[in-house]
């Protein structure tokens, strides 16, 4: 004998017919067919409105579209479309909007889409991005000792009292919990930073690694996500340390940092810029020297820290590559000149040297000892960047 199959529509009529019959309370009733009161009084209200019809499904397309263009408005985009057939939508809009000059004109967007739904628009087939070499991300340097991994974020900008924008930057030693720099820069430019780090790196040395999150002006989206900024850190001889994106977790005490910066310093804010430098430098001087902190045993972070003995150098020269290897100068907007051809590398990398390695297959993109991508030979698009594969356990 088959399985007696129900349909929905009969469990709400066995629902109603029982909630009629009175025999239990409508409760009950929800608890037994698994459903809220709220869904019991929406099919008892539709039962009462339509009967036994109104028990089953609805489509769930609006009845009435509040934004639909009226017909004499489709009808002026037809007719428009027709003499001008590669007209798009906005030129559309705008033509419309200076011939008529009336109320109820449809937005460029609604325009678009019943171009779309008439079929009169050809969809432009993007090419995908260009996919480079598979690498593992770097794992995280343990910071064992001072200055072997320096912590650096923004902590957020805000208003003082006298409604100056600050942006507070903020670098940390791992090791020691001392904090280097809290300085109130006016925005998050790769300008206003790297000023800010070569009078960190004059006065306190060289670390040997930084870690920074994805956003701007530490990471981007080009090649090893690598910044102007953050391009020149690895020229210093910096490695440079992205966390995962999404995952704030993995430089968690520098958030709790800020934390307690913003309740101890930002919370009322100052009411001028110079009071808020003062009171920082004031909490920075508290952070290191005089407040306990509980992974250093409840001692203070000036008494673990001390300066790197790697010092800026004071001028930079070119970068060196293995001897057989091409070199390039990366021009403006990122580009370099390969085999007579003008070809994109990044713009992170604009007024340095690049290492080429010939492959049969064209060649491998090096800045410094990182390797950034591969350019084809048979192509003329720019570089397949390297994509990181997640860190292993």
């Amino acid at each position: 004998m088959p399985w007696k199959i129900e349909c929905e529509k009969d469990q709400r009529w066995r629902l109603l017919a029982s909630w009629r019959a009175g025999k239990s309370p409508l409760a009950v009733l929800c608890r037994r067919f698994g459903i809220s009161r709220k869904t019991a009084y929406k099919w008892i209200a539709r039962f009462e409105e339509e009967g036994r019809r109104g028990l089953g499904d609805r489509p769930r397309t609006a009845r009435r579209i509040h934004n639909l263009p009226s017909v004499v408005w489709r009808a002026r985009i037809r007719r428009w479309r027709a003499r001008h057939p590669t007209w798009g939508a906005r030129k559309l809009h705008a033509s419309l909007a200076r011939r008529f000059r009336a109320t109820g004109l449809p937005s460029v967007a609604a325009i678009g889409r019943w171009l779309r739904r008439w079929a009169l628009t050809r969809q432009r087939q993007r090419r995908g991005a260009q996919r480079g070499p598979v690498v593992e991300r770097p794992h995280l340097t343990p910071a064992l000792r001072p200055n072997d991994v320096w912590s650096v974020d923004f902590k957020g900008w805000f208003w003082t009292g006298d409604r100056t924008r600050v942006d507070p930057l903020t670098v940390r030693d791992m090791a020691s919990r001392y904090i280097l720099a809290a300085d109130l820069l006016p925005d998050q430019s790769v300008r206003h930073a790297r000023v800010a780090f070569t009078q960190l790196f004059r006065a306190r040395g060289l670390p040997h690694a930084i870690r920074v999150d994805n956003g701007c002006p530490f990471g981007a989206d080009g090649a090893l996500g690598l910044t102007r900024l953050s391009a020149w850190w690895v020229k210093l001889g910096i490695r440079v340390e992205f966390i995962t994106p999404g995952c704030p977790g993995e430089n968690a005490s520098h958030e709790q940092m800020h934390r307690v910066y913003k309740d101890e310093t930002a919370a009322p804010p100052a009411p001028t810029l110079r009071a808020q430098k003062r009171r920082s430098r004031r909490w920075r001087h508290l952070y290191n020297h005089l407040r306990p902190h509980e992974a250093l045993g409840l001692r203070c972070p000036a008494e673990f820290y001390c300066k790197s003995p790697r010092k800026l150098p004071e001028q930079l020269g070119p970068l060196r590559y293995p001897q057989g290897w091409e070199t390039r100068l990366v021009k403006g907007k990122g580009m370099i000149s390969l085999d007579g051809r003008g070809r994109f590398v990044g713009e992170a990398f604009e007024g340095e040297r690049v290492g080429l390695k010939r492959t049969p297959s064209g060649c491998e993109v090096y800045f410094a000892h990182l390797l950034v991508g591969t350019l084809a030979a048979n192509e003329l698009t720019g570089i397949h960047a390297v994509r990181y594969r997640p860190r292993k356990a």
